[in-house]
């Protein structure tokens, strides 16, 4: 005869068992569950049997994980995607807000600096021999005025091929750098050519960041191109 505590276990057994027939899924959407029973399937058929079912959970398990990894990288990287595209736009925004052309200028060093997370933004114009430089004053500390040839070298950096129209390179920038104090601690930077239009020399928008990894080559540029595209057009309004 079954004792109180064999007859309690049996309770407790079938009802476990009515809830699985009920649910299978309760067992097979528990991987931990699931491996346990099929070693225990592997134990009571011996050593000498392949269980091919085994074998395909086994696969079909590792291709389960390569997905999810593959699914949490594409929205990682779409959600740093949006996160850039929104800094983009906010930094155009704030540079439209300016009324006046001291006031755009120095948004650049400000809020621009701020929203694009960069630690030193320059607007570096080239002027011709017979120009002269010009005195900045309070622009001094975002913009910088180069002699004509300038902007090409620097984006060069001693390479025969014509730089692209934006540079992204990592390490100290090099010499004549136009960050003024800021060089020696910037360890990346992002330089953008811009075309000031017909009879004008070029220009540049140089982003420097103390991150090594912030700004370097391989890396997607299809929103910088946007916001030098959108920021020379205003700039060639203002200089109109």
């Amino acid at each position: 005869m079954a004792s109180a505590g064999q007859a309690k276990d049996q309770g407790k057994f079938d009802e476990w068992r009515a809830r699985i027939l009920a649910d299978p899924g309760l067992v097979l959407d528990d991987t931990e569950v699931m491996r346990a029973l099929v070693l225990a399937s592997e134990r009571v058929m011996g050593g000498n049997v392949v269980d091919l079912r085994s074998m395909a959970m086994e696969r079909l398990e590792t291709r389960i994980d390569r997905l999810e990894e593959t699914h949490r990288a594409v929205i990682a990287a779409a959600y740093e995607n949006l996160s850039s595209t929104n800094q983009i736009h906010r930094a155009i925004l704030k540079l439209l807000d300016a009324e006046r052309f001291e006031d755009f200028v120095l948004a650049l060093g400000g809020d621009v600096a701020d929203i694009l997370r960069v630690d030193s933004v320059r607007l570096v114009l080239e002027s011709g021999p017979d120009q002269g430089s010009a005195a900045l004053g309070s622009l001094e500390s975002v913009m910088a005025v180069r002699e004509a040839g300038f902007v090409g070298r620097y984006m060069a950096q001693g390479r025969a091929q014509p730089p692209r129209q934006i540079v992204l390179r990592q390490g100290e920038p090099g010499e004549g750098a136009p960050y003024g104090d800021k060089t020696a601690e910037l360890r990346s930077e992002a330089l953008m050519r811009l075309d000031m239009g017909q009879g004008r020399l070029p220009g540049m928008l140089a982003m420097g960041s103390e991150d090594p990894h912030r700004f370097k080559p391989g890396q997607g540029t299809d929103l910088l191109a946007f916001f030098t595209g959108t920021f020379e057009r205003v700039l060639r309004r203002w200089l109109a």
